[in-house]
């Protein structure tokens, strides 16, 4: 069963995952009943997470409402460390994640905007590299697993950092590789055996380094590299959430 569920959750592509999440995913839940994990996400308990990705890594994905490791630290450092559920916002939500939509749109306190260039998860069809908002009008964005994607990360940051306001935040997360000093991207690097052996998947364009926090800084931000996870969390709880141990989290501000 697991190496069904892998091959699934390996091959099909995570937007169209995203919109029969109801009809198939929440399917396989019924194996997974049990108190072993808990999603900081929606609240459900589980025996453990599914496996999910391309070599497809145990305990990982919600069966309940699609959220991976990185979502359920997201959500847990919004709630811990930001206002964001209590002041009133205006929320500029690039590349959506299906596990926060709902919630978000139900928020009282924000003014929340879905954009991406080709999911269909988003209300405003956009180029990151050309964000059709004028300058300082939002107070936070959100822009997860993006930056790896697009021609240019330094432009794309840019226009995030146009369109806050000033004081504004956003949290901008990407893969990176600690061992690097150095982002690595070669554009003549174009065979998708090649991509994915140099930059860990076919479609990546990049592969971050310890330096990604600069690139954050080279196009305004001001920005926190916050060891959430290693510094201000339990073993416990990162054993309970099913949390990447060593991810940062960068908080950008404007």
């Amino acid at each position: 069963m697991k190496d069904i569920i892998s091959w699934v959750l390996r091959h099909v592509p995570r937007k169209y995952l995203q919109l029969v999440s109801h009809f198939g995913v929440k399917v396989l839940s019924v194996f997974y009943r049990g108190k072993g994990v808990e999603c900081s996400v929606c609240g459900s308990e589980f025996r453990k997470f599914l496996p999910y990705g391309r070599s497809g890594r145990d305990n990982a994905l919600c069966p309940n409402c699609l959220s991976l490791e990185r979502h359920r630290l997201m959500y847990l450092y919004l709630q811990r460390k930001t206002p964001f559920f209590k002041a009133n916002l205006k929320l500029l939500h690039v590349a959506p994640e299906y596990c926060f939509i709902d919630r978000f749109e139900k928020m009282k306190n924000l003014d929340y905007i879905t954009a991406d260039i080709e999911s269909p998860l988003a209300k405003v069809k956009m180029d990151i590299h050309q964000i059709p908002f004028e300058a300082n009008t939002f107070d936070v964005a959100f822009c997860n697993h993006v930056m790896e994607h697009v021609d240019d990360d330094i432009k794309a940051m840019s226009e995030l950092h146009r369109v806050l306001k000033p004081g504004g935040w956003a949290i901008i997360q990407s893969p990176q590789d600690w061992s690097r000093a150095d982002t690595f991207e070669d554009p003549t690097i174009t065979d998708p055996k090649e991509r994915e052996k140099h930059y860990w998947q076919d479609d990546h364009l990049r592969l971050f380094g310890r330096d990604y926090g600069k690139r954050l800084e080279k196009a305004g931000f001001k920005v926190t590299e916050d060891r959430f996870v290693m510094n201000e969390l339990t073993p416990e709880e990162v054993k309970r959430f099913a949390l990447p141990a060593n991810e940062v989290i960068y908080f950008c501000q404007k």
